[in-house]
């Protein structure tokens, strides 16, 4: 009897309308160069022989943080796990992941309309709004205050993470996990839950790494598909 209803729970677990399938991963960089990514460094505009911020050394992708931009996926993505990792070799600086990005240089001529994790030293795991919204628990005290809220210049467009100190020493290697499905946002940063957020304003979109300023390293890139089973 006791074994019967550890097979039924099971099945009720696994077939659950709210359960997802992950399928096999795939690595979004091969290595050896940026096959499947393109770069809008508003920079390059005005000068053509300017540095390009995102090259490839010793089989890793490098954002060299300058002149800023984005190096973004050709391929729109919806219902996934990204796996990212990453460290700053040489000091503590900035850089992000966005999620569900579209409208190219919607913010200040330079960030795509998207949602951005931040990679940010000691505060890696925050939202930042940039064109599209997001909402969290406890929002006014993650936030500021209600009337302020928005996704353009001069709002409150930081959500900041649930935790502190999740993140590894400069030099060592994070591990980033963002889990995008339907129109929620998870964050883990190296096994912690540091971001939670649903109703989100869009639910599909490139990815994009920023250059902003510091130079970071990434040695993994792994995209997983999630299908929602049917309700």
């Amino acid at each position: 009897m006791k074994r019967t209803i550890i097979i039924v729970s099971a099945l009720i677990l696994i077939f659950s309308p709210d359960a997802v399938a992950q399928r096999k991963g795939r690595s979004l960089f091969n290595g050896k160069d940026l096959t499947g990514w393109h770069a809008d460094v508003p920079a390059l505009d005005k000068d053509p022989s300017a540095v390009n911020p995102f090259i490839v050394r010793n089989g890793l992708l490098v954002s060299l943080g300058r002149p800023g931009g984005h190096l973004i996926t050709d391929e729109i993505f919806r219902n996934y796990r990204f796996e990212v990792e990453y460290r700053f070799a040489a000091k503590p600086g900035n850089c992000g992941v966005l999620v569900h990005a579209s409208t190219p240089r919607m913010l200040y001529n330079m960030f795509p309309k998207s949602i951005e994790v931040q990679m940010q030293h000691e505060s890696a795991g925050d939202f930042w709004c940039i064109g599209e919204d997001i909402t969290t628990p406890d929002m006014e005290a993650r936030r500021g205050p209600k009337e302020k809220w928005g996704s353009t210049e001069g709002m409150n467009r930081q959500i900041k993470n649930l935790t502190d100190g999740s993140e590894k020493p400069v030099g060592e290697w994070n591990n980033m996990v963002i889990e995008c499905v339907g129109r929620e946002i998870k964050v883990w940063v190296n096994g912690d839950l540091v971001n939670y957020g649903y109703d989100c304003t869009a639910d599909r979109g490139q990815l994009a790494l920023q250059a902003e300023g510091s130079e970071v390293e990434f040695r993994k890139l792994i995209l997983t598909p999630i299908r929602r089973l049917a309700k």
